[in-house]
């Protein structure tokens, strides 16, 4: 069962959002929030975030493994152009403290688990609909497609329909969504079974 919540992490409630989601697919949008994780920690950046009425559902600290939370996912967060933050039954924001020019999932990653394991509880598909987010500076003239963003999944902000920023840049997609599961052969069909014993 979805918990409002991610469990075990801080909470910095913000008393501003967006408004009530809209429908449709659940998704995620990965921003970066320009800093060094080495010096700065997940609930300054929130708190930040909060001050200038920003406010993103999770703030990730991806050396430290630092997350917090400042809204459930039932509101949406102030990180998109327009209405986009309200689409979707979930639309969830997270900041990534890193840099666009050297990729965050190159680092521990460590309280990413916790993260997606919630996702997958909102029924956020682990699907990057738009392959991965071009390399920065690249990424500012990346394709928006609202076709694409309408099957929900994951997306860089870059990727979202209506935005003009490049982040998160250029990141390994596999380290987030993990690798895809091996395919299973269908077992022969009877025909093929009878010619394998003809040749055996």
């Amino acid at each position: 069962m979805a918990q409002a919540w991610l469990p075990g992490t801080s909470r910095l409630p913000s008393l501003e959002d967006s408004g009530a989601m809209l429908g449709g697919a659940p998704r995620t949008v990965w921003f970066i929030w320009p800093a060094d994780p080495q010096a700065v920690s997940a609930k300054s950046v929130a708190q930040r975030l909060i001050q200038l009425d920003r406010p993103s559902h999770l703030v990730w600290n991806p050396v430290t493994g630092e997350i917090v939370q400042l809204l459930p996912p039932t509101r949406a967060a102030s990180g998109l152009v327009g209405d986009r933050g309200r689409n979707g039954r979930v639309c969830v924001q997270i900041r990534v403290i890193g840099s666009t020019h050297e990729p965050f999932t190159d680092t521990k990653l460590d309280g990413l688990d916790d993260i997606l394991e919630w996702l997958d509880s909102w029924e956020v598909p682990r699907r990057w609909p738009c392959g991965p987010p071009l390399p920065y500076p690249h990424s500012l003239m990346a394709d928006r497609s609202c076709r694409l963003w309408a099957l929900g999944g994951h997306f860089g902000h870059s990727q979202v329909p209506g935005t003009r920023e490049g982040d998160p840049g250029s990141i390994d997609i596999s380290r987030i969504l993990g690798t895809a599961p091996a395919k299973l052969e269908a077992p022969p069909a009877p025909d093929d079974l009878r010619l394998l014993e003809q040749v055996i």
